[in-house]
């Protein structure tokens, strides 16, 4: 299967873009789809068009940390977005096809203006924003694309895109399917929604004393306000953690059982959660030190896999303006 999915680069990644996003993207790769991950540069522009100086540190943080994950660029096309100019032209010859009625009711369009009140959303590129992402799905021929379950509308409208360009002009698109992540959102270290501007990110690339720093204060189960009530795990941020970092059945069970009998501590239970994610951890940790040892790395990477994107972009165009009788 063809698998495309891309990381916005608004800050450096975090604990929730690792188990939300890229573990599963490096699951894929190692089953052996071909995959297509890009940095989403140019997305991450609506909603922060106005804050754009650190916009390539971060579009380099990003791609160094799908390296540091595991992504290969020998087995999957790593790439930014902004370096393949066709995904723009794709948008603009869907954005002619595509009626506002479909881009207003995206849930996800109301939901952000309302997250993010305190930020003019009222540029076309925001509303625009699914045109686009249907343009960086299509234009690889994708048949799987990995998502959450807040974006699964999204691939929905993009396969209502590829059904109506089909229609009108002939067959060039496949309509792609959503992959949903296997591990649920990671809250934040608060309990609220894991987000930079709520300063409850644990950022991926750490180190153990930052990360027992993060993790030891974390919220939990506010039925336990003494070590000797009893709690739920389902009603505790730090049990969403466990599920996402390896937890076993014998440790499964403890924790269970001794939160809800009250026969172990809440530290106790994150540093059961410690010693898990630091062994899933400390490799990544290992193979950031191990990408920075050659100060190009990085760059050829973005090159390489530019060219492979570009190639494969520019052959979908061919086809796409040959349909629409486009002369140029």
């Amino acid at each position: 299967m063809r698998i495309l999915s891309g990381v916005r680069p608004t800050g450096k990644p975090h604990i929730g873009n690792y188990v939300g996003a890229l573990k599963n993207w490096k699951r894929l790769q190692d089953e052996g789809h071909n995959c297509f991950y890009f940095v989403a540069d140019w997305h991450a522009l609506t909603t922060a068009y106005d804050e754009t100086t650190q916009l390539s540190f971060h579009t380099r943080e990003v791609m160094r940390s799908f390296l540091a994950c595991g992504l290969d660029p020998e087995r999957s096309t790593l790439f930014v977005q902004s370096a393949i100019k066709e995904h723009s032209e794709l948008a603009l010859l869907f954005s002619m096809i595509v009626p506002i009625s479909w881009l207003e009711r995206v849930p996800t369009y109301k939901e952000m203006k309302q997250q993010l009140s305190d930020k003019d959303l009222s540029n076309a590129g925001f509303l625009l924003y699914p045109v686009l992402q249907a343009a960086d799905i299509l234009i690889y021929l994708a048949e799987g694309v990995p998502v959450g379950e807040d974006q699964v509308y999204h691939v929905e409208l993009t396969r209502e895109i590829a059904r109506r360009f089909n229609f009108l002009y002939g067959e060039v698109f496949p309509e792609p399917q959503s992959l949903l992540s296997i591990v649920p959102k990671l809250p934040g270290t608060d309990g609220r929604k894991m987000s930079k501007s709520y300063g409850n990110i644990i950022v991926l690339e750490n180190t153990r004393a930052d990360l027992e720093k993060a993790i030891l204060p974390m919220m939990t189960d506010p039925a336990r306000k003494r070590r000797t009530d009893p709690g739920d795990p389902e009603k505790c941020p730090v049990w969403s953690y466990h599920n996402a970092f390896g937890i076993n059945e014998e440790e499964s069970q403890w924790v269970i059982e001794g939160c809800t009998k009250a026969k172990i501590g809440c530290i106790d239970c994150k540093r059961l959660l410690l010693k898990n994610m630091l062994n899933e951890l400390e490799p990544i940790w290992e193979r950031y030190a191990k990408i920075d040892s050659d100060p190009h790395y990085v760059d050829d990477v973005i090159e390489m896999g530019n060219m492979k994107a570009r190639t494969f972009a520019q052959e979908t165009m061919r086809r796409v303006r040959e349909k629409m009788h486009l002369m140029f």
